[in-house]
């Protein structure tokens, strides 16, 4: 790997390249945005109010896809774990990263119009949370496994997985349309062929599946943050669809910003890896559950998505230059979105020391400050200045970036 392209896939690159478009906002040099940090305090008050509600003991869990498996006060993981009977520890960390990566994946935003009807619960759901049940439903009753029964995901099964199959299991259609299902679905043909031609390391103890990883990632002692997410873009980064490549390296969810100036062929690229270090979060307990120690998780950054991204914009921390871009859609490499990324990743590591310091706490990662707040305040923004809850700025999507 070029090692150019090689710091481009680290957390720092994304910290370092989304702070300096920062400061160019804070100087009035980020054309589209006004940034107005006055309004950060009032802002922190609000995360910490939400945590202090939905968390009244500070014990909030990390962010992470796990959440979502126990909307509605039911824990599907624990039934599915149970019912399994996974002969070890490691045979279920492989499972549980099995259905991590593939709910990450096709955790995309849905639409304001698409919704799930839970079979046994009677829950509707809608967006992240009904994404994560119907995938989680997939996976338990074996659709991504080989032999169509076993909670697994197989690489051979992911490679023929049409749009078709994966319309019937989200309860898609004309009546109930969710934005990027093809695109969803070739993501997954495209993540079991890259687990398929890399038995060295995703089938070091077993067939080839994506939940192989675990076994690279515990091989050691403690194991980084920044390890896990490195691992997957490096390892994952083939399955992004015509994204930047540097060198021949795919980098991912990678962008161009003329913002960015350098000396060598890393100019005005601006890296987020939002999916994978949503995925690598979503790793952090199923490797603990396995007897693994996870050290260093602030070096993960904040993601570059809409829900956080929405808190800023609605919460007047930052502001578009044109009132009007607001009623256009955007391609995700718009500068404009390209701008509005990087200001959320800053600004969310802005924010963290204020509401720790709002909550008295001072060992509070960021990975909570986002599942205690951020998100949660960023949602409950949209839904009260928009009638469909979406975001403040409208960006198409392919079904693999937000």
């Amino acid at each position: 790997m070029s090692s150019l392209a090689y710091r481009l896939l680290t957390p720092e690159a994304v910290r370092e390249r989304s702070t300096e478009l920062y400061a160019a906002a804070l100087d009035g040099r980020l054309p589209g945005w006004r940034v107005h940090p006055e309004a950060l305090p009032a802002c922190a008050d609000l995360v910490a109010a939400e945590i202090r509600s939905r968390y009244p003991t500070l014990e909030v869990p990390f962010h992470a896809r796990w959440r979502h498996f126990t909307v509605g006060g039911v824990d599907r993981w624990a039934a599915l774990r149970a019912l399994a009977d996974f002969p070890s520890p490691a045979a279920e960390a492989r499972a549980a990263f099995d259905l991590a990566i593939l709910s990450v994946l096709l955790d995309a935003g849905a639409g304001a119009a698409w919704r799930y009807a839970e079979t046994g619960t009677g829950q509707v759901l809608r967006r992240s949370e009904g994404l994560a049940v119907a995938s989680l439903a997939m996976f338990a009753a074996g659709a991504f496994a080989e032999d169509g029964v076993s909670p697994r995901a197989d690489a051979a099964r992911l490679a023929r997985i049409t749009e078709a199959e994966l319309a019937i299991g989200f309860q898609a259609g004309e009546t109930n349309p969710l934005i990027g299902l093809a695109g969803r679905a070739a993501l997954l043909r495209r993540l079991g062929e890259v687990a398929l031609a890399a038995p060295e390391v995703f089938a070091r103890a077993d067939s080839a599946r994506p939940g192989g990883i675990f076994d690279l990632l515990a091989a050691g002692g403690e194991v980084p943050a920044r390890a896990i997410l490195i691992a997957l873009l490096r390892h994952l980064g083939p399955i992004w669809p015509g994204r930047e490549a540097l060198e021949g390296v795919p980098l991912g969810d990678c962008w161009r910003h003329p913002g960015i100036r350098r000396a060598d062929e890393t100019a005005g690229l601006v890296p987020f890896h939002k999916l994978s270090q949503w995925l690598a979060y979503s790793l952090v307990e199923p490797l603990q559950a396995a007897g693994q120690v996870v050290v260093g998780l602030d070096a993960l950054t904040g993601l570059a998505e809409y829900r956080n991204g929405g808190l800023f914009l609605d919460a007047g921390v930052i502001a578009l230059e044109d009132p009007e871009a607001a009623t256009r859609e955007h391609a995700p490499g718009d500068p404009l979105v390209v701008g509005w990324r990087a200001l959320t990743v800053a600004l969310l590591d802005a924010v963290a020391p204020l509401v720790r310091e709002r909550l008295g706490l001072t060992d509070f990662p960021l990975a909570r400050v986002l599942e205690g707040g951020t998100w949660w305040v960023g949602r409950r923004l949209a839904a009260e200045k928009r009638e469909d809850g979406g975001p403040p700025l409208k960006i198409l999507s392919d079904g693999t970036l937000f």
